[in-house]
C-alpha cells in the first residue's frame, strides 16, 4: 500500500475576506480530515495544513485573503494511504480495490480494476481487459466477492450487459 494516496476532501468556495474556505471532507468523521493534514493537491506537490474553524469551515495555512482562497477552490486533498487507520475487518477503502483481478464467477479472468468511480449515484467499478472496458456497479449483487488479500474481485455479470463486439469481430 506505500505510495498509495486517498482523495479525502475538496477546498470549496471561500468563506469571508480573510482566507476561510468551506471544506467538503469524504473521511467518515467530517472532523477528522485536520487529523491529516499536511494533505497534499493531487500532484503531491502543493501541501496544505488545515486547521478547523467550526462546522465546513477551515483555515489554510499561508492563506490570508479571499483571492487567494478563491484560486484553491475545487483543489482536491490527499493523504497517503498508510497514514489512515486500518479497516475493520470485511471493510477496505476503494483505492484498495485499484489494481485487483477481475474475475467472473464461473473463474474467467474479465480484467482488472482500473478505477473506482463515483459520480453521486453510487460507486462503480472500472475494470479493463483484452480491449475492453466494463463499467459495474459496486453493489453486492455485482460484485459478490471482494478478496484483497487474494487480489482479486469476483463480478456477476448483470444480464443487462452487452459485451459489444470489438473491431474485427462478427456481431453474430
Amino acid at each position: 500500500m506505500a505510495g498509495k494516496r486517498v482523495m479525502v476532501g475538496e477546498i470549496g468556495r471561500p468563506h469571508g475576506v480573510r482566507g476561510l474556505v468551506r471544506l467538503r471532507a469524504f473521511t467518515e468523521d467530517p472532523s477528522a480530515i485536520a487529523r491529516y493534514s499536511p494533505l497534499t493537491d493531487e500532484s503531491g506537490t502543493r501541501r496544505f495544513v488545515l486547521t478547523l474553524k467550526g462546522g465546513d469551515i477551515a483555515a489554510i495555512e499561508g492563506v490570508a485573503d479571499r483571492d487567494a482562497a478563491q484560486r484553491l477552490t475545487g483543489t482536491r486533498l490527499y493523504v497517503e494511504r498508510d497514514r489512515l487507520p486500518p479497516p475493520a475487518e470485511e471493510e477496505f477503502y476503494l483505492t484498495d480495490l485499484i489494481g485487483l483481478a477481475a474475475v467472473t464467477e464461473g473463474g474467467d479472468r474479465l480484467g482488472q480494476v482500473r478505477a473506482v468511480e463515483d459520480h453521486g449515484a453510487g460507486a462503480f467499478l472500472v475494470i479493463e481487459g483484452e480491449g475492453r472496458e466494463h463499467l459495474l456497479p459496486f453493489t453486492r449483487a455485482a460484485v459478490p466477492v471482494v478478496d484483497i488479500a487474494g487480489g482479486r474481485v469476483t463480478v456477476a455479470l448483470p444480464d443487462e450487459v452487452i459485451v459489444a463486439p470489438q473491431k474485427g469481430e462478427d456481431a453474430a
